[in-house]
């Protein structure tokens, strides 16, 4: 049975050809999620300033929640106490310890900030230059306060040199600045930088260290030092080497690994599911079509088992060729996926792609594995089936399935209705999370039933069919009928694409709208204040307080963070942290107080939503420890509870607390209002005055803060609608060889209607009706599978129906036509270009 099933391989090219590229494909994207996933465990990124320290001291390594097991990274870089320097320096195999500060730096030309990159902060001490290391190449080191160095990149492009004046933008505020020198760096450094005296640094910018980087002595060996220093170190601060630096220089390095497991997760588990069952499909279609051969082999001794392993040989040999290929193009299509992910920003660029043998032995495990879970269920009936009933089922094949399949579609669609409901009671985050899966279980279940699902429907809308495309259209319909397990094979890709591009697009932009919205609601303002120079500087919101007619200007800070003591029970989930300023005279919060004032709100206080301390059983006046976003423990006084119920509430907190514990160490806006009896024009045109002193400053209205959120959500929007193409590239690429093969495998058919007089125009427009039939069926099955997850995530989310513009959904369904429609045009003329006396007249027929 072997010798025979690989001697059939050759009289099966075109299954054979389906199978391969779907599993060659499917293995493809497997090894590129295996790489995500092994760059999010490794989370390297080479450093380049601070490339030069073989060992880098920084602040806290992440969230542990009290009794868990796993860390959540802080979404503010992390401080660490400066004098730890002169401790760590004395210890064996140190030749120096120099504390590194980064802060926002911004050099004004044409009085414009000009742009350095949201993530980059380009301001440090000139003692952190020895860190890369940085060279003088003209001037010398800058000793006073008003004295920078620039590294050689921004002095040609600033066309300064030693002794000029430059102005620079430093903490959000212009100040004027000597250039004493000009260095360049020992190694590649794509960021600008900035090099400030020690007074400049103590006076622009008064907290800790971000990093302590280590230099070692000659013959020292970095794993011994790395050691000791972490054994004279207090817990928090964390010890870092090799790749793992670069997390201390690169913001956003650490907070990648979430969004990557996310998409290397999500998608690689689509992947198998989506393989197994279009693997399934085929060799479901390939056994359907050779019933009488089978039941010839049956009739002549062959036992069940023998057909069994002939089915499952001729599939294995072509899933082994086709898993090693598609670890060849894994390395290229997740290289491919990587430039996408991180050339959207979705992760930092300075991550370096990790693809090595563990994704690699997984992916030569798992894909084979999955195919052979898949043909072992499609052959079965093939094996059981007795010779009498395969010579008529040949002659007639039947629609039906078996009843282990029934009740496994059952069971999936029972799952599916569950998670539908289990989500709908929870709240957006955990929706997300938990309605997601519901696009799989739907769609298994729809491709265990696919043909009597297809047979059903054709046959309840077989009056529409035939209304709309007449006599053809009655055939066709008969057809689809009478072939229902061949039409299955196409049908189940087309749904899985269509249910997972639907489901992933629109539960992202009915997520993301609520969540926009949840976050807007919260405050009012008549005008915004931004800065493209690192934030807004304080003197510019004393300014701004004092313009005619303004009654608030309120900065705002958002970060994110946990209450620690009482614990919030969130995990690993952060909650959102806002920053506001005082709410005496025009509160820009619109959730009013329903205990508690919000009044002189300063110094160590909080605002909670009443909801979250009802929860923990929080009260006014009580005292809780929160967690900030670059780790800081932080003891506070709760000043007011807040009537706002939405599930996207944040936590309110004075500014001038959180916003030394962001990364940029400055509030990002500035919410103003109106005096009564002062209109908010009139208002706007005394902010400007204000802030045209500051540049990068600038002024709009309540649109401001939607694009600063919006920006912020496409990072997970981009995941998820990579996920979606690619989904539906994988359905296109297996329902095109599936549609093309089963065209194709009907030549017969096709010849024996032509001698009976039908010409090749309407044999074509027959195959036509089917395949926009197919892709209709699909489109439909396909919304109400995703419909499981959307619409319980936007009831999560509060709303009735799901957001997403409508263009989403069109594309989706012109895919599906464009897949099925040029497919069966190209398959039936290539079915009817031979003879059909010949066709008949022939072996194959």
């Amino acid at each position: 049975m072997i010798r025979l099933a690989f001697a059939s391989l050759r009289h099966r090219a075109a299954a054979s050809v389906a199978t391969f590229l779907a599993v060659a494909f499917g293995t493809a994207l497997l090894l590129a999620c295996g790489g995500l996933f092994e760059t999010a465990i490794r989370l390297d990124a080479e450093p380049q300033r601070l490339g030069g320290a073989p060992i880098l001291v920084t602040g806290p390594a992440g969230f542990k929640p009290p009794g868990g097991s796993q860390r959540a990274a802080y979404a503010e870089r992390g401080r660490v106490d400066p004098a730890l320097a002169a401790r760590l320096a004395g210890t064996p195999g140190v030749a120096a310890a120099v504390p590194d500060v980064s802060f926002p730096a911004v050099p004004v030309t044409r009085g414009e900030a000009a742009a350095t990159g949201d993530d980059v902060l380009a301001g440090h001490g000139w003692d952190s230059a020895a860190l890369t290391p940085y060279a003088l190449r003209e001037g010398a080191a800058p000793r006073g306060r008003g004295e920078v160095v620039l590294d050689s990149a921004s002095a040609r492009r600033l066309k300064a040199r030693a002794g000029d004046r430059v102005l620079i933008a430093v903490a959000g505020a212009p100040e004027t600045f000597t250039v004493t020198g000009v260095a360049a760096p020992g190694r590649h450094v794509d960021a600008p930088a900035y090099f400030f005296s020690g007074a400049d640094v103590q006076r622009l910018v008064p907290r800790g260290a971000d990093a302590i980087g280590i230099r070692l002595r000659p013959g020292a060996e970095v794993e011994d030092v790395a050691a000791r220093v972490a054994a004279s170190l207090p817990p928090e601060p964390k010890v870092r080497t090799g790749g793992d630096r670069g997390a201390a220089e690169f913001t956003g390095v650490e907070a990648g690994r979430l969004p990557l497991i996310l998409l290397a997760g999500v998608f690689s588990g689509m992947v198998v599911v989506v393989m197994a069952l279009v693997v399934s499909a085929t060799i479901g279609l390939s056994v359907r079509q050779r019933r009488r051969e089978l039941a010839l082999l049956r009739a002549g001794g062959a036992t069940p088992r023998q057909v069994y392993r002939m089915v499952m040989v001729e599939t294995m040999a072509v899933a082994v060729l086709a898993t090693a290929c598609g670890l060849v193009l894994g390395r290229f299509t997740g290289g491919w996926i990587w430039d996408a992910t991180t050339g959207r920003g979705a992760v930092s660029p300075a991550l370096d792609f990790r693809l090595g043998p563990i994704p690699l032995a997984g992916t030569a495990l798992v894909a084979p594995l999955a195919v052979w879970i898949a043909a072992a269920f499609a052959a079965l009936p093939a094996a059981r089936t007795r010779p009498i009933q395969a010579f008529a089922e040949a002659a007639l094949p039947s629609a039906r399935v078996a009843p282990f399949r029934r009740l496994l579609a059952a069971v999936f669609a029972a799952g599916t209705v569950a998670l539908a409901g289990t989500t709908m009671f929870m709240g957006p985050e955990a929706a997300q999370a938990v309605g997601g899966p519901a696009v799989l279980t739907g769609s298994i279940a729809v491709a265990l039933i696919a043909p009597e699902l297809l047979d059903r429907l054709t046959g309840r809308t077989a009056a529409l069919i035939r209304r709309a495309g007449g006599p053809l259209g009655i055939l066709a319909a008969i057809n689809i009928r009478a072939r229902a397990g061949q039409f299955a094979a196409v049908l189940t890709p087309l749904t899985l694409g269509v249910s997972i591009a639907l489901g992933n697009v629109y539960s992202q932009t009915t997520a993301a709208e609520a969540a926009k919205d949840g976050y807007l609601h919260q405050f009012r303002a008549d005008t915004v204040v931004t800065s493209s120079a690192g934030g807004i500087a304080p003197a510019l919101v004393e300014r701004v307080r004092r313009a005619d007619g303004v009654a608030t200007a309120s900065p705002l800070v958002t970060s994110h963070g946990w209450i620690e003591e009482p614990y919030d029970g969130k995990g690993t989930d952060p909650a959102t942290l806002i920053g506001v300023g005082r709410q005496d005279a025009a509160p820009v919060l619109t959730a009013p107080a329903a205990s508690g004032t919000l009044r002189n709100f300063t110094g160590n206080v909080v605002a909670l939503p009443e909801p979250l301390a009802r929860r923990l059983h929080i009260g006014v006046g009580q005292r809780i420890v929160m967690r900030l976003g670059d780790g800081t423990r932080a003891p506070v006084t709760v000043a007011a509870l807040l009537r706002d119920s939405s599930d996207y509430a944040g936590i309110m907190l004075p500014a001038d607390l959180l916003a030394p514990h962001t990364t940029n160490g400055l509030p990002t806006h500035l919410l103003v209002r109106a005096a009564p009896g002062t209109s908010a024009g009139k208002m706007r045109k005394a902010v400007e005055e204000q802030v045209g002193a500051f540049p990068g400053s600038g002024v709009g209205g309540d649109g401001v803060l939607a694009e600063t959120v919006e920006r912020g959500l496409d990072v997970q929007a981009w995941i998820n609608y990579l996920i979606a193409a690619l989904a539906i590239g994988y359905a296109a690429i297996a329902a095109v060889n599936t549609l093309a093969v089963a065209v194709l495998s009907r030549r017969g058919e096709l010849a024996a209607q032509r001698l009976a007089g039908a010409t090749g125009g309407q044999i074509r427009r027959m195959l036509l009706i089917e395949g926009i039939v197919l892709a209709v069926m699909s489109l439909v099955l396909g919304t109400v599978i995703s419909a499981f997850t959307v619409l319980p995530m936007a009831f999560a989310g509060g709303a009735a129906l799901p957001s997403g513009p409508v263009a989403v959904f069109l594309g989706v369904a012109a895919a599906a036509f464009l897949i099925v429609v040029p497919v069966t045009a190209l398959a039936g003329r290539a079915a009817l270009r031979p003879k059909a006396v010949e066709i008949i007249g022939s072996a194959a027929a």
